[in-house]
């Protein structure tokens, strides 16, 4: 069943409600956590939700807007904490039963509001220099199209090879993190 656009945007919404608030107080709370900590548990977590996912698909259990608020407030202080937080939210917007186009719009949507919240933080904190903002808006824009592209080629692949490549892309994301953790 392909989702409107009305319920994508309801199921965003539900995201950012749960993330803004707590990307910045993540933001807020980075510099006193230790290094390697957190890239650890990010690591361990995103390979445990490759069989997690599946476990949950199996058994039709399906995340509701409650659930992605849930999602959004773990998953936006995590985001305020760490660099990237891009396939931590795989499992969520999967466990709502999203794939393909309106898997990648509608995570793509929440997760920027999560990290406009992060920077603002850091801005009003005087922790985003102006040159690193230009260099994160651009970068940004850069991502942004590159989502874009990525969803007129996810677009035609069947919903068993995008779930595939959501696998590759949580192991990929796990173990760069661990390994980064381990140097």
């Amino acid at each position: 069943i392909r989702p409107t656009v009305a319920e994508t945007t309801a199921l965003g919404a539900a995201y950012a409600a749960g993330g803004i608030p707590t990307a910045a107080l993540g933001a807020r709370t980075l510099p006193a956590l230790p290094e390697n900590t957190v890239e650890t548990a990010i690591g361990v977590f995103f390979l445990a939700m490759i069989p997690g996912r599946r476990w949950l698909a199996r058994r039709n259990i399906v995340l509701g807007y409650g659930g992605m608020l849930v999602a959004g407030v773990g998953i936006g202080f995590l985001t305020g904490i760490v660099v990237s937080t891009g396939p931590l939210s795989v499992p969520a917007f999967a466990a709502h039963g999203l794939v393909k186009g309106a898997f990648i719009a509608t995570e793509a949507a929440g997760s920027l509001a999560l990290y406009v919240s992060k920077a603002a933080t850091f801005q009003a904190f005087g922790a985003l220099p102006t040159d690193i903002a230009i260099k994160g808006l651009i970068t940004g824009s850069s991502v942004m199209a590159g989502t874009y592209l990525a969803r007129l080629i996810v677009e035609r692949l069947s919903v068993t090879a995008f779930q595939y490549m959501l696998d590759i892309v949580m192991a990929v994301s796990g173990i760069a993190l661990l390994w980064q953790a381990l140097r």
